[in-house]
């Protein structure tokens, strides 16, 4: 059972490195132990963005009279939205597991672990290849607050299997899945409350990309405080309770039951890297601009290397680990510059690029210009008026760097601005795309012509 290339993990990472490999002739085995399908498809983007659908439509019809309609009773159902939620992941999964089950491919879906640079041990099988490709996921991380695990707590998986909504929540945690499933929950009836540590939600990001969605976070009745200190967990009259620290108060919380959203970690644990002699930091697989580990042989792509934990930046890095396997004579690095996000709560958040964070950080001089909502005709029409959109460009040759979008519709506004940078576009090139009114998108011209006001004459 010897491979030229053996993929640990069939997720979004790992068969887009596998099929990368397979069509550069290497011989390839993808080992997974189950359920097929990876994180993505079975408990991240597809089954959570099914279920805030259904919460963004009931949002919506809770704002009828606002558009000159009869106001509706509108309740939601946990266990028919997960039901929906099943059905359209099974169709999802049903198609991955078909492409992992290829004949192209040999699939062995067990356990495996390293017990050398070169071989893992299946079972009681022992199996060589000349490389190896790590894309085993990640999984929710624990974190050591006192008392919460004998309280008891649900995570965004355990969400996905909800038949019935809780009346109360405290959801712990500010990250995208936090605040998605914050507002999901808000949204079908829950009374939430958001504990997050940071001064704002959303904290790797610039805080004014926040401030708009803790805004409509409040407005819709949300419990929302940040620049906390968790100091317990506890169990009283018969509720989950938890007891913090806020603008240096003791606060004290109670409700039906705990989210802990925290935050996720590299899958990595049973993998026995260091017999590999794989180097790892902060339980993260350390790799290069080729998806390398120390051993250059050793790939590892995806959630594990912890560089940008996102599905399409996952394949990326695949489809290159995939191709430097087979030809590290040409091999091929993965260009971070174009890294994107999306939030999928509303007002959504998109990024891509540079942020002002990350310019100041890295002595990066920029301009940058913005325009509200609020004042743009189309989004006044769609009652859609929270937040803005920004540009970050070069000072000299107006070269985009960065955009943001936190407002309506911004995971598909942002493509604009994706679509620019791939080119090396710069704010005059976006100011003279013709653009028609009336759109959203028609919004992004204007802190372009700003800016472009603002660059040298040449």
């Amino acid at each position: 059972m010897d491979f030229d290339v053996v993929i640990l993990g069939g997720g979004s990472a790992g068969y887009a490195a596998a099929s990368s490999a397979q069509s550069q002739g290497a011989r390839v085995a993808i080992i997974d132990p189950g359920p097929l399908g990876g994180l993505c498809i079975l408990r991240g983007c597809m089954p959570t963005k099914t279920i805030l659908r259904s919460s963004d439509i009931i949002s919506l019809m809770h704002r009828a009279k606002e558009f000159g309609l009869l106001p509706v009773t509108a309740s939601a159902d946990l266990a028919a939205i997960n039901d929906r939620k099943n059905q359209l992941i099974g169709e999802f999964a049903d198609y991955r597991i078909g492409q992992l089950k290829d004949s192209r491919f040999t699939l062995i879906e067990e356990k495996a672990e390293f017990i050398s640079p070169n071989e893992i041990q299946i079972g009681t099988r022992t199996l060589k290849s000349k490389s190896f490709i790590i894309a085993t996921g990640s999984v929710i991380a624990d974190y050591p607050i006192p008392g919460l695990t004998e309280v008891g707590f649900v995570t965004s998986d355990d969400v996905l299997t909800m038949r019935k909504a809780p009346e109360s929540i405290i959801v712990l945690g500010a990250g995208a899945v936090a605040v998605e499933l914050a507002q999901f929950f808000l949204r079908i009836g829950t009374q939430v409350t958001l504990l997050q540590r940071s001064n704002h939600i959303l904290s790797s990001g610039d805080e004014d990309l926040a401030r708009p969605v803790e805004d409509r976070f409040r407005e819709e009745g949300m419990n929302l405080f940040t620049g906390t200190k968790i100091i317990k967990a506890e169990r009283e009259n018969n509720r989950s309770v938890i007891y913090f620290e806020h603008e240096g108060k003791e606060k004290r919380v109670e409700v039906e039951s705990i989210l802990q959203a925290l935050g996720r970690r590299p899958n990595v644990d049973s993998l026995n890297l260091s017999a590999a002699g794989v180097t790892t930091e902060k339980g993260r697989v350390k790799v290069d601009s080729q998806m390398r580990t120390n051993q250059k042989h050793i790939f590892a792509v995806g959630d594990v290397n912890g560089i940008h934990e996102v599905v399409h930046i996952a394949i990326q890095q695949g489809e290159a680990a995939g191709h430097n396997a087979v030809h590290p004579e040409s091999a091929k690095e993965v260009d971070n510059r174009l890294k994107a996000s999306v939030v999928f709560t509303d007002p959504a958040v998109a990024s891509v690029g540079l942020s002002e964070r990350e310019c100041k950080a890295a002595n990066i001089d920029y301009l940058v210009a913005s325009h509200p909502f609020s004042d743009h005709g189309k989004s006044m029409c769609l009652g859609e008026t929270h937040g803005h959109v920004k540009i970050l460009c070069d000072p000299v040759s107006g070269e985009v760097l960065g955009g943001h979008i936190v407002g309506p519709e911004a995971g598909e506004l942002i493509h604009e601005i994706i679509t620019l940078m791939h080119f090396r576009g710069t704010v005059k090139d976006l100011m003279n795309i013709p653009h028609y009114h009336p759109t959203l998108a028609e919004i992004l011209t204007y802190p372009a012509e700003e800016l472009a006001e603002r660059l040298p004459d040449k």
